[in-house]
């Protein structure tokens, strides 16, 4: 026994001196980093360096700073060393590092009492508190960017400050590390938030080119250390608040144990004349002995010694607190009086490994109580012990509790690739299955399929009941989702209410394959319509399904792009249905493709044209609508429901939009300077994506100084589809417009579903008579009966009312007879360019 302790006493190596000077930046962010008193570096990683700086013969000269500037230092070459360095793309370009990670970190916010935070989109209006030049600052300050969140970041120097400014009220939040997270929370009486994000390793860092040699160090101990549970790495992470193993002996050791046994086996066959020596001599033992007892028993691992029959014969403090027991009542009991069944099982069989082969192992270990209630996992380090000839009499066994560390992998693993709302996987995870899945399919045909399923009409539940309900619906279609597929499928959620299922191991024949595939998508179809509840009353939404064979595509992302079009196409033939892919939908998105790049070029090379269509009051014109024209150089005049979606969808129509109001402008201008067209006005149409744009009224504005036009007569077109997405921001945008007096007209009045509450709200000067109306005037009486209610309606509201698509003399008559005042269409005029319009209209339309 004593042989055995004073083995495993005698852990030491020593190191090879380099003996020169170190600067090392060193800034407050325990207990990760910090100063100590005499300004020496502290901290795990601070330790962690002192341990090498002692072994390498390094002078350690540390240089205080917050980290903004001592990340300024070390760029400038002006330190050679700053620890708690998270690793980017972006920093490597500067920066030099070690290949193996110092430490595993993640970010969390943490809260003032009392604010309540679910998702990034609670940050609006908020103040949260970042380091300056952290990682933390600039990835939130993109995911704010992108997701539109006006959230206030405000830069600190240091943790602590940040930390004691939430405290005292001056912040809402501060983004941290929980390593100075969860040491100081409590300190400051701050709340963990459930927001965890960007997962990093943490190195120690040098200038580009620069400290190779100190990194080449760095580098050697680190991956040694980690691979050896009782090496410093551990020893400084048990010190600073981690479990960490104990301390292994080296070889040598052996030998002098050997020796001094050998000295006592001789001391004890001497003469009687030697007792009082071997008495001395014991009493040094056993007195060493206690101390290794006591070193052993401080120790933050779970130190034992079994015979070749598995019983223990030696065990430290933490293993008697594991089992529940002094240690005295544990020795000669085996695994089966303290752990389940399977637990002792599989200890005996890695035991027998060691005992019976003489294998040293390392292996981790997932051990339950006998009730099974409690299990923690072990990594467990195993050696055998050998007598004087070779025979294996004994193993000696250091096990870590490393159960914390498996949960935070874990949980870095499910923040990677599953989605956090459903436990979904995630859109990483899916394309790793999916690119898989096409590689074996490559190697050996199979059929397989992927299935993009989006919710209908989902941003309704959004704003009607709110995200929560509407977040609950997800997973409820998850749920539901998950419960009617095969074990081998994967179902993942790409993000908002798009799902993706992809199949595989399906039938061999191709057509039995497609059958299965469509039968699969119909009753996901099918679950989807039937009642969710919500608020303990029934929910019903639809979905569209869009499927496409593994056969469609060559790799996984033109899969997933195939499915998506299948899914808009049914999406477009009315929702609540199955679309499978076809070479036609691929064409369709070519040519869109195509177009967009053309409407690029036609900017460029200015082959937009306005054409002018009349608009008149009585027999007098007083303004004219403007409509877009693409003088195509091959194609010819391109007409504007071929370009106009796409210039929608691709964003194009803000800069032809901002085109077209400046030659609305610039003609008005022109048409004030004479007495016969200085009442005329102009009316133009404003597409969806220019109302909502931030820009819209500086570039209104814009216009008209640009040109000098006359406010009140220009008159911009909405439709009142464009009124049903965030109203109350459109209304305030044409107040600001009206104020300036610029007039709004309603676009195809009658065909919307506008509230006529929103109508009294909106300040508008015009209702436009949709065409569809006027069309049938003469037959249907329905069509007449909708425009008196328009003219009714206008007149109550005093809005002017004008009637487009006026045709032919009866349709005029008819609407001058219901009271109608203003009129558009081919009967006064079809659209021309400017010149054949106003050579025209300068007169009256008595004879038409």
């Amino acid at each position: 026994m004593i042989r055995t302790i004073v083995l495993l006493l005698l852990l030491v190596s020593a190191a090879k001196a380099l003996g020169r000077e170190v600067v090392v930046g060193v800034y407050q962010n325990p207990p990760k980093l910090v100063a100590a008193a005499d300004g020496a570096a502290s901290g795990i990683l601070g330790d962690l360096l002192t341990e090498i700086a002692g072994r390498e013969n390094w002078q350690l000269k540390t240089v205080q700073c917050d980290w903004a500037y001592c990340l300024q230092l070390l760029q400038a070459g002006e330190i050679d060393l700053l620890p708690d360095v998270a690793f980017s793309e972006e920093r490597a370009l500067l920066l030099d590092f070690h290949r193996t990670p110092a430490l595993f970190s993640w970010s969390q916010l943490y809260l003032a009492p009392g604010v309540p935070l679910d998702s990034l989109a609670d940050l609006t209006g908020k103040k949260v508190l970042v380091l300056r030049d952290s990682i933390q600052q600039r990835y939130l300050q993109q995911q704010l960017n992108s997701a539109g969140i006006e959230a206030q970041l405000i830069e600190t120097r240091s943790m602590a400050e940040a930390f004691a400014m939430v405290a005292a009220g001056q912040a809402d939040a501060v983004a941290a590390n929980h390593y100075f997270g969860r040491a100081h929370m409590d300190e400051y009486q701050l709340m963990q938030g459930d927001i965890v994000f960007q997962p990093v390793q943490l190195f120690y860092a040098s200038r580009k080119g620069r400290n190779q040699d100190l990194l080449a160090v760095i580098e050697t101990d680190l991956a040694q250390w980690q691979a050896n549970a009782s090496s410093p790495y551990y020893h400084i992470l048990q010190r600073w608040g981690a479990n960490t193993p104990p301390l292994q002996m080296p070889e040598r050791v052996w030998w002098l144990l050997s020796m001094l046994s050998a000295l006592l086996l001789l001391a004890l066959l001497g003469a009687w004349w030697l007792k009082k020596q071997v008495a001395e001599k014991t009493r040094h033992l056993q007195a060493s002995e206690e101390r290794l007892s006591t070193i052993l028993n401080s120790v933050d691992a779970h130190i034992y010694i079994k015979d070749t029959k598995g019983r223990y014969q030696y065990l430290n403090r933490k293993v008697a607190e594991l089992f529940g027991c002094t240690a005295e009542q544990a020795l000669g009991r085996r695994d089966d009086a303290f752990f389940d069944a399977a637990t002792s099982a599989n200890l005996q069989q890695n035991d027998q490994r060691v005992l019976q082969q003489g294998q040293r192992i390392v292996e981790e270990e997932r051990n339950c109580s006998l009730d099974g209630q409690q299990c923690h996992t072990y990594l467990s380090v195993k050696m055998p012990l050998r007598d004087a000839k070779g025979k294996i009499y004994a193993l000696c066994g250091i096990s870590t509790d490393i159960t914390e560390h498996k949960q935070q992998q874990q949980e870095i693993h499910q923040l990677a690739f599953y989605d956090a709302l459903t436990g979904l996987p995630n859109r990483r995870l899916l394309l790793e299955r999916l690119q898989h899945a096409v590689a074996l399919n490559q190697r050996q045909p199979q059929q397989g399929a992927l299935l993009f399923i989006d919710l209908d009409h989902f941003k309704d539940l959004n704003d009607s009941l709110g995200h929560a309900m509407g977040d609950k619906l997800l997973q409820l279609a998850a749920q539901r989702l998950q419960q009617h597929l095969r074990k081998i499928d994967t179902l993942a959620r790409l993000g908002g209410d798009e799902f993706v299922v992809l199949l595989t191991d399906m039938h061999p024949d191709a057509e039995l394959a497609i059958q299965k595939a469509g039968l699969i998508a119909d009753k996901i179809v099918q679950l989807m319509a039937e009642a969710f509840m919500l608020q303990e009353r029934p929910y019903s939404l639809s979905a569209s399904v869009g499927v496409v064979m593994f056969s469609d595509g060559c790799n996984a992302d033109e899969l997933l792009q195939r499915a998506d079009l299948a899914m808009y196409d049914a999406k477009e033939r009315g929702r609540n249905g199955v679309r499978f892919f076809n070479q036609q939908m691929q064409a369709e998105v070519s040519a869109r493709t195509e177009l967009a790049t053309g409407l690029r070029q036609a900017m460029a090379q200015q082959q937009f044209v306005l054409h002018f269509q009349p608009q008149i009051q009585g027999d007098t014109t007083v303004g004219a609508e403007v409509l877009l024209r693409w003088q195509h150089p091959d194609k010819g005049l391109v007409a504007p429901g071929l370009f106009i979606p796409v210039a929608e969808s691709s964003g194009q129509i803000l800069q032809i939009g901002r085109w077209v109001l400046q030659q609305a402008c610039m003609q008005l201008a022109e048409w004030a300077r004479h007495s016969d067209t200085a009442s005329w006005y102009l009316a133009v149409n404003v597409s969806a994506r220019q109302l909502h744009d931030v820009h819209f009224v500086d570039e209104v504005k814009k216009a008209l100084r640009d040109n000098g036009a006359i406010a009140e007569n220009l008159v911009l077109e909405l439709t009142e589809s464009q009124l049903l997405q965030d109203i109350d921001t459109v209304i305030h945008k044409m107040q600001q417009l009206t104020a300036l007096g610029v007039r709004f007209s309603l676009d195809d009045f009658g065909t919307g579903y506008s509230s006529l509450s929103y109508l009294k709200r909106l300040p508008l000067s015009q209702l436009k008579i949709d065409r569809s109306f006027v069309r049938d005037i003469l037959t249907d009486a329905n069509d007449k009966a909708i425009i008196k209610t328009i003219l009714a309606l206008g007149q109550s509201l005093e809005l002017a009312v004008i009637a487009e698509g006026v045709e032919t003399e009866p349709q005029y008559q008819k609407l001058l007879q219901l009271g109608c005042q203003q009129f558009q269409g081919y009967l006064f005029g079809k659209p021309v360019a400017l010149a054949e319009f106003a050579k025209a209209q300068l007169g009256s339309f008595t004879q038409r």
